[in-house]
């Protein structure tokens, strides 16, 4: 994949930081592979809908964090730097500073668009999108790390929206897994739920694959809402205590 997805038509206000957001989170969730190079200024400018200089900024801003190293000669360029696992504590500040309403209204657009996107792929997905749906889930089930946990939950997820041949839904599941993805899976240790969890993700893509259309988009709402409970009541916890226990 690319960070293609992530890249709205143009970024408002042409923002070297909003650039720096956009690449961080394509880093994070797996869009960008460690030691990928980066398209050249001009280019990741016309993506971006900005000036060059703002590209430039951003990629400085980026190196300094350590997300992209630059390297000259004839073979040099823009490569990414993915850190070992996601910025935790970057997460857990993010999700104490929501407010519930907040929270609330951010899984409300993230059912709609999952379960759209579910209804579509199961009455359009190629069988090629449908085997990578499988695929993903067992590379959920196998993942190791936490990053690997939230690169192949974020894929999966996208991977429907771009099954569902709507290049606008998949633009937005991207763009709502930047800022969704990570919290799903604080605490860092969920235990016993991962595997109700995959198995969730199992029936969505049987259902996309059976061709079962409604089913495939009530089984992804209710997939994505079962973490409202859950994240509401940590978010209770990290305003009030500020540790996740």
């Amino acid at each position: 994949m690319s960070l293609s997805p992530l890249v709205s038509p143009e970024i408002s206000g042409g923002r070297a930081d909003e650039i720096v957001e956009r690449i961080t989170e394509a880093i994070h969730l797996g869009l960008l592979d460690d030691g990928e190079r980066l398209p050249v200024e001009i280019d990741l400018a016309a993506q971006f809908g900005v000036a060059p200089m703002t590209v430039r900024e951003a990629l400085a801003t980026l190196r300094d964090q350590q997300l992209v190293e630059t390297r000259r000669g004839r073979s040099g360029g823009s490569f990414v730097r993915r850190p070992a696992g996601p910025p935790v504590d970057q997460l857990t500040t993010r999700l104490a500073e929501m407010s519930a309403s907040d929270l609330r209204d951010l899984f409300d657009e993230h059912t709609a668009i999952a379960g759209q996107a579910a209804r579509l792929a199961a009455e359009r997905a190629a069988p090629y999108a449908v085997r990578r749906l499988f695929a993903l889930t067992d590379q959920l089930g196998s993942a190791s790390t936490l990053g690997d946990r939230i690169r192949a939950d974020s894929r999966f997820h996208i991977q429907v929206a771009v099954a569902s041949q709507s290049a606008r839904l998949a633009r937005r599941e991207a763009n709502l897994q930047a800022e969704v993805a990570g919290f799903i899976w604080l605490p860092v240790d969920p235990g016993v739920a991962v595997a109700a969890y995959i198995e969730e993700k199992h029936a969505i893509a049987t259902a996309i694959a059976s061709e079962n259309a409604q089913k495939a988009r009530r089984l992804a709402e209710s997939h994505v809402m079962g973490q409202l409970a859950r994240l509401t009541e940590i978010n209770f916890e990290l305003s009030t205590r500020g540790t996740v226990s």
